[in-house]
């Protein structure tokens, strides 16, 4: 099953895992959106620098440290996905404390391996 998924902390650069992650979904068929505090661009992929309510975001996929995830705390419940993916180095017990109480699943993950192991 395809599922929606939003990169918070996307890069243009190819060398991030960001940059892979985005990559990789669209391989899988996955439909993309991605939000970065620069304009870019992967594939068909356009970043976004507001944060659009989009519908039916299945998961929201994390590639920002948990200092920087603040700013997104409210947004992310907002979207209500099924599921965020903390990517290594993302990890925050404040966030998915929050996640809890709005009861969203959450997993300590890597999207990468996700995806090549189908699991995703």
């Amino acid at each position: 099953m395809m599922k929606k998924t939003l990169v918070i902390g996307a890069s243009v650069k190819p060398d991030r895992y960001a940059y892979k992650a985005i990559q990789r979904l669209l391989n899988h068929h996955h439909e993309v959106e991605a939000i970065s505090n620069r304009a870019g661009q992967v594939g068909d992929v356009v970043f976004h620098i507001d944060l659009p309510q989009f519908e039916d975001i299945d998961t929201v996929t994390l590639y920002l440290n948990p200092t920087r995830q603040r700013d997104y705390y409210d947004y992310i419940v907002s979207l209500k996905p099924n599921r965020v993916i903390f990517n290594p180095g993302t990890e925050n017990p404040e966030l998915q404390e929050i996640l809890r109480e709005n009861n969203i699943h959450f997993e300590e993950a890597c999207t990468l391996v996700l995806l090549g192991t189908d699991q995703y």
